[in-house]
């Protein structure tokens, strides 16, 4: 049975300090005496962590961006197929679930990171490097303080404290920029966010789809959908989208390999053409990538959201470019 959302938060010590590493100033001398340190992940597993992990497998496209973004690039020796950002993360070696165990034993990894689906589902692979004395790691955080743990765990786990810390910082004081932008912005707007169009299904209220969309100033037409599994996504279906047609001012909907609806799909959807924002045209598509998959990059999905609600407000904000700290 999978433990509560990101466990680490509540479990992770440090075996040489009763300081959380989360407060200890994050210096070379914090990265040294963080060590040696237990955590559980998300999967319910423990972890022993001695010191920093220095050759990792990474198979989930969130956990190699994260990895770079720190600046972890030297450490890591395989990522998962179809990576596209960063660029870099394309040069590195393909390993996937799929692959036999004697592939990843020969790239010789201290560490794999995972999500807890393919704990679910590839059992026999997990077991085989774990009996092998390969570190397995399985994460998937879903909401900002879960991103603030996910990050400083991976800081832990690479010996990036520091950088780690340094991009909590940005990530958030930009979220602050957004929110004091949106405070005083009259009528807001209603906003339906789809997740997946062919199953009618939205995001949980407390899932990071959300907490950018009412971030910038947007209001969640479906705070009453049900979490799927204690994930990002949420039922809803059509009969509840449609009994409140009036009430969404925007329909936007993430756009990618978990959603391949166009504009034209959700226009065209039966009963879809009583919907106030589909009657107004105010039908949009945003990258998945930029708005549920956590990393920095969601603060690009959080402006592209704003500029689609008030463009008025959010046409002219920037973004400063982060950069990992030497």
């Amino acid at each position: 049975m999978r433990v509560s959302r990101m466990s680490l938060r509540a479990t992770l010590v440090l075996l040489m300090s009763t300081v959380w590493i989360w407060g200890v100033p994050a210096s070379p001398a914090a990265v040294e005496t963080a060590y040696p340190a237990t955590a559980t992940d998300d999967f319910g597993r423990q972890i022993t962590i001695k010191g920093p992990f220095q050759r990792i497998i990474s198979l989930y496209g969130a956990h190699t961006e994260n990895l770079f973004a720190i600046g972890c690039a030297e450490q890591i020796v395989g990522v998962s197929p179809n990576e596209a950002f960063p660029p870099d993360a394309t040069r590195k070696p393909v390993f996937s679930y799929h692959d036999d165990l004697e592939k990843f034993l020969a790239a010789k990894p201290d560490l794999v990171l995972i999500r807890p689906m393919i704990d679910r589902g590839y059992g026999r692979l997990i077991g085989g490097l774990e009996k092998a004395g390969i570190t397995v790691v399985s994460l998937q955080p879903t909401t900002p303080d879960e991103l603030r743990q996910y990050w400083r765990l991976l800081g832990l786990l690479s010996g990036k404290l520091r950088e780690a810390e340094a991009l909590t910082t940005h990530f958030f004081d930009q979220v602050e920029r957004f929110r004091k932008a949106a405070a005083d912005i009259p009528n807001r707007k209603r906003v339906y966010f789809e997740a997946i169009h062919d199953r009618m299904k939205t995001f949980s209220p407390n899932s990071m789809p959300i907490f950018l969309l009412e971030t910038v100033g947007g209001i969640n037409a479906a705070p009453d959908a049900e979490v799927v599994r204690e994930s990002q996504i949420a039922y809803y279906g059509k009969e509840r989208i449609l009994a409140k047609a009036d009430q969404i001012d925007v329909f936007l909907a993430q756009s990618g390999v978990m959603n391949a609806a166009s504009v034209d799909t959700i226009r065209n959807e039966p009963g879809f053409h009583v919907i106030a924002a589909v009657k107004a045209g105010q039908i949009h598509l945003v990258d998945e990538m930029l708005v549920s998959r956590p990393g920095p990059r969601l603060l690009i999905g959080m402006l592209t959201i704003g500029r689609i609600l008030y463009p008025e407000r959010f046409g002219t904000f920037s973004l400063p470019t982060w950069e990992v700290p030497h």
